[in-house]
């Protein structure tokens, strides 16, 4: 735990000795823990009271990905999302890298759901993995997410033994002791909230990922007012992005590609591909849209992104979008200027579309002199080389390789889904939060984002580490100690598929 220029309203955990699990588990008193004290929780956890909320990060921090929350209140847990982390560039036949579900074993009768705030991988990723094989609870999700998650559980074959419960976006529901508000966000994905989770001991604001686009492509920008009428009630913590914390913005919008689009397909004549994220279906509908206005048939490529499109279109979010073709080898044998391709790959994934396309593989159109290929994704740190590699691949067969840092025609070719510094002083400024514990970010990100809830008026802005455990209630906050939380890393099969969490195995073992 450390701490950044704050009120001490929680003491430090250098301060006092910290005193093992062993010799706790060893005394009569053993459930009853010390409030002076910084505990390392193994076998049993605190039990959290009517006046407090237990929080328990378990990734996330100093780190992006693998966002898993715990929300401990009057006997009772809820986790809001269960996400992975993408292994250390390097790491051969590692998939991805969660927490060990063994960890829940404490707490397993009380764990009363999991609350998806969207579906992104490093909010989702874990469930077909774990549910119901390590976890088994009912998930709770908006209608794109749930969707999502039913595929992959479907894949796995366990869809029919997961109680799987669909909110609306804006809805409101409780669960045991815990009452959630959804608030309509904006993010690089349809359908992101954030979560206003109310105690009896306060409100706490979750944010999940979100940003501030007043023109997002698919669904309404971020409700504003729901932001203010709840600060306006009083929230006692926020737990808030902190991907761009270190630094002021511009505003920044989806709109602004889909200008950006509009002026690459109008001023090239040979093939273009765009590479996105395929969960970014406001993007993806905007490149289809400016091939079609230009003329050009569009084929989507990747499972994942044709799954995306698939589902966004059952929901009716792409009614005004026209179908894609089904495969990329439909656009064989068209003329140059005729050709658009959408696909997945832009982190340098070696069995993705985008490295696939650069080799030439024989399902895909030749790429080669006069054509273009724009990376309109903000490469992932640690991911420079794998890009670099596919990258080199195109331009050595003469493509013109755009990066989303590029822009056309004065327009952004990407723009980031998080928010600036100057977005977060905004929303500090709607929602008032007594405490900040700053969460999805580096410790760069996280130290910065401290500093400015801290400047924002927070009483308190606690900078934690993943798995322990804080304290939060009408008297303020504390870091109590941390549990034992081991990473769990599983690994791909020859073909690139995931490979289903095997409970009896654990193939790489960390502590978080």
């Amino acid at each position: 735990m450390k701490e950044t220029d704050f009120d001490a309203l929680h003491e430090s955990a250098t301060a006092f000795p910290r005193i093992g699990a062993g010799a706790d588990m060893d005394r009569a008193d053993a459930t009853v823990i010390p409030f002076h004290r910084y505990t390392d929780f193994d076998r049993r956890w605190p039990v959290p009271g009517q006046g407090e909320v237990l929080v328990v990060p378990l990734g996330g921090l100093g780190r992006i990905g693998m966002n898993w929350t715990l929300y401990g209140h009057d006997g009772a847990w809820v986790l809001v999302d269960a996400g992975i982390a993408f292994p250390d560039q390097g790491v051969e036949g590692v998939d991805c890298v969660i927490p060990h579900p063994a960890f829940l074993a404490p707490i397993r009768d009380r764990l009363l759901a999991l609350v998806v705030t969207h579906a992104h991988e490093d909010h989702i990723g874990a469930i077909d993995r774990l549910w119901p094989q390590g976890v088994d609870c009912p998930i709770w999700a908006t209608p794109f997410a749930t969707k999502m998650i039913a595929r992959r559980l479907d894949e796995a074959g366990v869809l029919d033994k997961v109680t799987l419960n669909t909110y609306p976006v804006g809805g409101s529901f409780k669960i045991g002791p815990f009452g959630f508000r959804t608030i309509r966000m904006t993010h690089s994905i349809p359908e992101p909230v954030a979560l206003a989770i109310d105690t009896d001991a306060g409100t706490v604001l979750h944010t999940g990922d979100w940003k501030f686009d007043p023109e997002p492509g698919i669904g309404q920008p971020t409700d504003i007012d729901a932001l203010r009428k709840l600060g306006d009630e009083g929230v006692l913590a926020m737990l808030c992005d902190s991907t761009n914390a270190h630094k002021d913005m511009p505003i920044s919008s989806e709109a602004q590609v889909r200008r950006a689009f509009d002026k690459l397909f109008a001023t090239r004549k040979g093939q273009i591909a765009i590479c996105c994220f395929a969960t970014n279906v406001a993007r993806v509908a905007s490149a289809i849209s400016a091939a079609e206005a230009a003329g050009r048939h569009v084929a989507l490529a990747g499972r994942s992104m044709r799954n995306s499109e698939e589902t966004a279109r059952d929901l009716g979010m792409l009614d005004h979008v026209p179908v894609p073709l089904a495969e990329p080898a439909h656009l064989k044998g068209l003329d140059r200027d005729k050709v658009a391709l959408i696909c997945t790959g832009g982190q340098g994934e070696e069995k993705a579309a985008l490295a696939k396309l650069a080799r030439g593989e024989r399902r895909f159109p030749p790429f080669g002199a006069g054509d273009t290929v724009v990376l309109s994704a903000r490469i992932i740190p640690g991911n420079e080389e794998a890009v670099e590699k596919v990258v080199s691949k195109l331009r050595a067969r003469g493509v013109e390789v755009l990066m989303g840092t590029d822009l056309m025609g004065g327009e952004p070719l990407h723009v980031s889904g998080h928010p600036g510094a100057n977005e977060l002083r905004d929303l500090y400024a709607l929602v008032r939060p007594r405490i900040a514990l700053p969460v999805h970010g580096t410790e760069m990100h996280l130290e910065a984002h401290a500093r400015l809830a801290r400047a924002a008026g927070c009483q308190s802005a606690i900078m934690a580490e993943e798995a322990e455990v804080i304290r939060l209630s009408e008297g303020g906050s504390r870091v109590l100690g941390r549990v034992t939380a081991p990473l769990l890393s599983l690994e791909s099969d020859p073909s690139g598929d995931r490979v289903t969490y095997d409970p009896g195995k654990v193939l790489v073992a960390g502590q978080v």
